[in-house]
C-alpha cells in the first residue's frame, strides 16, 4: 500500500522529538562521528567510490563522503530527516542523492555500489527476518567484492549505562535490560521516554551469524566506542592531546577483540560480497 508507514509510530515520534541533526555535534556524539568516519574510511578501497548510505539520517556521513568526491546515495524512512538531508545536499559542489525508503526494499539496481553502509536499519528491525531482508538487499546492490558495513547496538549497552548511572535499580529499567540481554528486544519503558524507541540490541555472535548465513565473507567485527568511554574523565581526556592519544591507542588495540566487544555500546561488522 502506498501510504503504509515505513516505520512504527513510536519510532517516528521518537525521531521527530529528538534532534538527530545536532546529536553528533555535542557530547559523546562528537567522538562517535569522528570514530565512525575512521571505520568507514578504512573500508573504502578506491577514490570516487559509489556508496549507498542506508538509514542515513540527516546526511552528516553522506555529506562528508560526497565532499570527498564519492558518489553517494542516501535512503531514509523519516520524513523530517529527508528534508534536512536534502537541504544539506543542496549546499555541496558534489551533492548526494536523497530518497525516502527503507532498508528492506532499496530503490537501486543490482551490483551498483562499492560500499553499502547499514547505519541504523539493524537498530530498528526487531524481527530477524526483517534484518535478514535488509542484509540481502545490501548484498544485492553491492558489487562483487564490494563491502557492506553493518552497525548494531550491543546487547549490553543499556546494562552498562544503567550500572554506571545507578538506573539499574529502577525496576522498569532493569526489566528492559533483562529483555535486551535475553532476547535482544528493546522497548523504552514509559518511565524513561527519552530512551531510544523500539529497537533490537545484538550480541556480537548473532550479528556475525545474520551476515555470514547470507553467504557473505567475514572481514572483521569492530568496537565503535570500544571500552575507552568507561574512563571516568572520558570527555576531558579525549580533549587532552596526550591523554586522548593513550585512549585512541587502547581503542585500536582492543577494537577487534570479540571478548571485549560487550564493553562497547555500538559494534560494526564488515563483510565482503
Amino acid at each position: 500500500m502506498k501510504n503504509e508507514p515505513l516505520i512504527s509510530k513510536e519510532l517516528n515520534d521518537f525521531y521527530n522529538k529528538a534532534s538527530e541533526e545536532t546529536r553528533l555535534e555535542k557530547g559523546m556524539g562528537i567522538f562517535e562521528f569522528e570514530r565512525i568516519k575512521e571505520l568507514i574510511e578504512l573500508h573504502i578501497s578506491k577514490p570516487k567510490a559509489t556508496i549507498i548510505d542506508v538509514g542515513g539520517g540527516t546526511g552528516k556521513y553522506s555529506e562528508w563522503l560526497a565532499s570527498n568526491k564519492h558518489t553517494v546515495h542516501l535512503i531514509e524512512p523519516v520524513l523530517k530527516h529527508i528534508k534536512l538531508a536534502k537541504k544539506r545536499a543542496k549546499k555541496l559542489k558534489n551533492p548526494f542523492s536523497v530518497q525516502i525508503g527503507e532498508a528492506k526494499k532499496l530503490p537501486y539496481g543490482d551490483a551498483i555500489a562499492d560500499l553499502v553502509i547499514l547505519h541504523g536499519p539493524l537498530y530498528h528491525l526487531q524481527k530477524r527476518e526483517d534484518r535478514v531482508a535488509a542484509i540481502l538487499e545490501a548484498k544485492r546492490v553491492v558489487k562483487k567484492d564490494g563491502i557492506i558495513l553493518g552497525f548494531a547496538i550491543n546487547a549490553t549497552a543499556s546494562t552498562v549505562v544503567g550500572l554506571l548511572n545507578d538506573m539499574i535499580h529502577h525496576k522498569a529499567f532493569y526489566d528492559m535490560c533483562k529483555e535486551e540481554l535475553t532476547t535482544g528486544i528493546h522497548n523504552a519503558p514509559k518511565e524513561f521516554p527519552f530512551l531510544l524507541a523500539d529497537a533490537y540490541y545484538h550480541k556480537p555472535k548473532d550479528l556475525k551469524a545474520e551476515f555470514l548465513e547470507q553467504d557473505l565473507k567475514f572481514i572483521n567485527l569492530f568496537a565503535v566506542e570500544g571500552m575507552i568511554w568507561l574512563d571516568n574523565q572520558y570527555f576531558a581526556n579525549m580533549l587532552d592531546k596526550k591523554k586522548s592519544k593513550t585512549l585512541k591507542a587502547l581503542q585500536n588495540l582492543t577494537q577487534n577483540d570479540e571478548y571485549l566487544l560487550p564493553f562497547s555500546p555500538h559494534i560494526m561488522i564488515a563483510v565482503r560480497k
